[in-house]
């Protein structure tokens, strides 16, 4: 499968018809327990090399069809699956750092890491340094000898900020730190941090990959020698386990990836280009336009611009935001991103700061600078462009 393409490893990677039926589909596997030829042991740690199927919060055929699937998508050695996101993100964080570490993380990214960051891991003795990774002499900077983890998200949720991979994995080698990436938006069509120096990707399954909101997962990829400690200790031991259902779910979203995300890009830059040039809209914030600060950057590391954008308005948000949740006929007004339907969410500023981020000084500034009062942040889904348009329009006008 290394030398395939991109959709043919989305459709065929992990899979095989099933030896006694001759099932072209997966098989969904829901058994919590395996029947077993001869006794074993009874705790994970027992175990060297491969193992059996023994119990489905360890290991299960149909979760472990969804990782090597999505670690051929990734180009990786491997991949270990988990209930969310977020059990994913804390899976490496809580693994990979003790009391007494600092970890570096950049001051714009998904709220409830954020809030993990910020809120839960000093409670562990864990500091954590807020940087404005898209500044690399302040990641250099923030940099100490207890650092022991690079934490990035690129593009930036919800400012679509970027990262350069590349220099900051530069700047966590020279520190022999580990890089781990917050690839979510980016998704393995447009981005793989691996090839670019990281050490970790961290996916929220429940976003692009598995595309129909119907399902929540998520996934952290790279070395085997990295990725094996996560699936004994964190995945085991904290509990995070994904549902055989929904491994199955998002496998069958993942089939279709490269597809949708050539779809969704297509939409993106439609509705991207309509509210650039919309009286009401203030500036725009998406990848794949030229007016994007970093767009020479976004050339260089993203093969796919993906689905979601950010926009300000000259009025009052909140108060559109109001209209919207009544008045929108195609795009749902919800929270997500990455669904076969398009969503839209209000994001204010001062409520960012004060729940999540806690920005001030350059740091706020830098973030008002793509943000303003606040975004409505824009999953550009697989509708006809022009309808999505013809929808905004209505409102904003």
């Amino acid at each position: 499968m290394k030398e395939r393409g991109p959709n043919t490893l989305a459709v065929h990677a992990g899979e095989v018809p099933d030896p006694v039926t001759g099932a072209s589909a997966p098989n969904l596997v829901m058994s919590s327990t395996f029947a077993l030829d001869e006794p074993v042991g009874f705790s994970i740690n027992a175990f060297e090399g491969e193992r059996p199927y023994i119990y489905t919060r360890w290991d299960n055929p149909t979760v472990r069809m969804l990782e090597e699937k999505l670690a051929a998508l990734e180009g990786v050695e491997d991949c270990v699956a988990f209930g969310s996101g977020m059990a994913a993100t804390a899976a490496v964080l809580l693994a990979g750092l003790k009391a007494g570490d600092h970890v570096v993380m950049s001051d714009v990214n998904y709220a409830g890491t954020a809030e993990l960051a910020r809120h839960t891991l000093p409670e562990y003795g864990i500091e954590t340094t807020p940087v404005d990774t898209s500044d690399l002499s302040a990641v250099a900077a923030a940099m100490r000898p207890q650092t022991r983890m690079l934490w990035i998200e690129t593009p930036a949720n919800p400012i679509l900020r970027l990262t350069d991979i590349a220099a900051v994995a530069a700047i966590a080698a020279a520190h022999e730190v580990p890089l781990a990436v917050d690839s979510t938006f980016a998704t393995p069509i447009a981005t793989q941090p691996l090839a670019l120096g990281a050490d970790f990707v961290v996916h929220s399954l429940t976003k692009y990959i598995g595309g129909h909101g119907d399902a929540l997962g998520g996934a952290v990829l790279g070395s085997r020698e990295r990725i094996e400690p996560l699936r004994t200790n964190p995945l085991v031991h904290f509990g995070g386990v994904i549902s055989p259902f929904n491994a199955w779910l998002i496998a069958r979203g993942a089939a279709t990836l490269p597809i949708r995300m050539r779809a969704h890009e297509e939409g993106a830059k439609q509705v991207a280009a309509f509210l650039e040039d919309h009286p009401a809209v203030g500036r725009v914030n998406y990848p794949g336009l030229a007016s994007h600060p970093q767009r020479a950057l976004a050339e260089r590391q993203m093969a796919n611009c993906s689905g979601t954008l950010s926009f300000q308005v000259r009025g009052d948000g909140e108060a559109l935001a109001a209209r919207m949740a009544k008045q929108l006929e195609i795009i749902h007004y919800a929270v997500s991103l990455g669904h076969h339907r398009s969503l839209i969410y209000w994001i204010d500023t001062d409520a960012m700061m004060a729940s999540s981020f806690h920005l001030e000084g350059d740091q706020l500034a830098g973030y008002q600078a793509f943000a303003g009062d606040g975004v409505f942040r824009l999953s550009v889904g697989l509708e006809d462009g022009q309808d999505l348009c013809r929808d905004l329009d209505r409102v904003l006008s």
